[in-house]
């Protein structure tokens, strides 16, 4: 298969028009049952076909024996069945021309009992043009689309419309991203967790992703590489024009070890994994909490043109934090701001409130105070970044006014970041400004390395295009 027909060939999994869900039954807390009714859930006049062939009817829809039994073309076929039964299945996919399928079921490369079985299950696909996912897969998300998670739709739970795009050998972990992505209002294009990737890989999707004006950000956590050396190659095409997050694992003894446990798979050394993520312009999440940092960063906020950071607090202690932590951080530095932006700044403030960097606006800031210094700061070219701490001064909350004037130098200056400490009285705020896709973070440690992160994104790029520049002119 040519590969513009290979990855034009996702698109069955992506925009299906007919989907069955093999494996339904009558008990609504069965996987099956789960899958049908989030499968249901969708708003694009999807066809859904249930399969069982010992009911008539489920769920107000017509239930037919097997997928070849129904009348119609099958795009994607979603197998819930216990594994012996999965490779027949797939055969009479196959025979029915459906375009993709995605196995749930567990029980194949991940255990011993199952290796065998899925060596067959792969033998039998690569005779065919239908794409699979899985198996040992959570299901699919495809944000506006299609749900074909095997776990309770729950709108509190399901993120929103956005730009991040996840590829993921592990449902569970994903799927707490996706919750937080929900929680805060950060919205997601696909979330497609891979599971043993018998045919669908990482691979396969970057590329896809790669070229869907949606995603913004591309955001991977991988167990192991399908293949190496075209994982390189292709991100290394792909990340000049997107970027591209990872998380890692498995590459400890022990972290290899329980990867082979979970999905059957071969981890790579760490040191060579740094070294060629690095040479790609990949930027390599150490944490769960990191990945959803930097895709977040990379997804909405801009990448940083030098590495000179100002800092504007309401409380100096956190200014004074945070000068310690850009003073540690490597490529990043304070920014020595001008003797006219210092004396700007001290006609905004008062006279008690510190005009140098950090500036301390004290527990006295006002909307004006703050919309003023962010002009300031946006007109001094010795400013490569803005570090915005956002908190509330009890018995002051954090106003909507503040927040939107904080927004508004987000999308239109240098860029920015905000700032904050997560307790009951910032988690709103926090999602206010998640909400406008204006990256927030609630510690100072991790705000500021997103801020790294930018920057390194902004010197690869001018890198590439160095090369770019060199290429031409020889």
């Amino acid at each position: 298969m040519a590969n513009e027909t290979k990855i034009k060939s996702l698109d069955a999994f992506f925009n299906p028009q007919s989907i069955a869900v093999i494996g339904v039954s009558r008990d609504p807390n069965k996987v099956g049952s789960v899958i049908l009714s989030n499968t249901l859930q969708n708003q694009m006049g999807i066809k859904v076909y249930p399969v069982n062939p010992h009911l008539d009817e489920i769920m107000g829809l017509k239930c037919y024996p097997s997928v070849v039994d129904i009348p119609d073309k099958v795009d994607l076929a979603v197998i819930s069945l216990p594994a012996i039964f999965v490779l027949d299945t797939i055969k009479e996919c196959i025979r029915k021309e459906t375009k993709a399928a995605i196995i749930v079921s567990a029980g194949f490369g991940e255990t011993e009992s199952g290796k065998e079985l899925e060596i067959e299950l792969k033998k039998t696909i690569k005779q065919s043009e239908m794409r699979v996912l899985g198996p040992n897969t959570l299901g699919i998300l495809i944000s506006g689309k299609l749900n074909t998670f095997f776990l309770p739709y729950d709108k509190s739970t399901t993120p929103p419309a956005g730009h991040i795009a996840f590829a993921t050998q592990s449902g569970a972990m994903g799927h707490l991203l996706l919750e937080r992505m929900a929680f805060y209002g950060v919205g997601t294009s696909a979330f497609i967790p891979v599971g043993n990737k018998i045919d669908v890989d990482e691979n396969d999707l970057i590329e896809y992703f790669a070229r869907d004006e949606k995603t913004k950000c591309i955001a991977c956590y991988l167990e192991s590489f399908a293949h190496g050396k075209n994982f390189f190659e292709l991100c290394k095409k792909v990340s000049p024009k997107k970027p591209i997050v990872m998380l890692k694992t498995g590459s400890s003894k022990w972290g290899a070890r329980a990867a082979a446990s979970h999905t059957g798979a071969l981890a790579g050394s760490n040191l060579v994994v740094e070294g060629a993520l690095k040479q790609v312009g990949i930027a390599r999440a150490q944490t769960e909490e990191e990945l959803w940092d930097f895709a977040n960063f990379l997804a909405y906020g801009k990448v940083l043109q030098g590495n000179r950071i100002a800092i504007i607090t309401p409380a100096g202690g956190m200014g004074v934090t945070a000068t310690d932590c850009i003073e540690r951080t490597p490529n990043l530095t304070m920014a020595e701001l001008s003797v006219s932006t210092k004396e700007r700044i001290k006609t905004r403030i008062p006279p008690f409130a510190s005009a140098g960097n950090p500036i301390d606006l004290t527990a006295t800031s006002t909307p004006e105070m703050i919309d003023g210094v962010l002009e300031d700061l946006q007109k001094d070219n010795s400013v490569d970044g803005i570090l915005m701490f956002s908190i509330p001064q009890p018995p002051l909350p954090v106003t909507d006014e503040q927040i939107e004037i904080v927004v508004k130098w987000a999308r239109q200056g240098k860029p920015l970041v905000v700032g904050t400490i997560e307790n009951r009285l910032t988690t709103e705020c926090i999602r206010k400004y998640a909400r406008e896709a204006v990256p927030v973070f609630p510690s100072i440690e991790r705000a500021i390395k997103a801020l790294q992160v930018s920057f390194e994104r902004g010197e690869y790029l001018k890198s590439c295009q160095e090369g770019e520049k060199n290429k031409n002119e020889t």
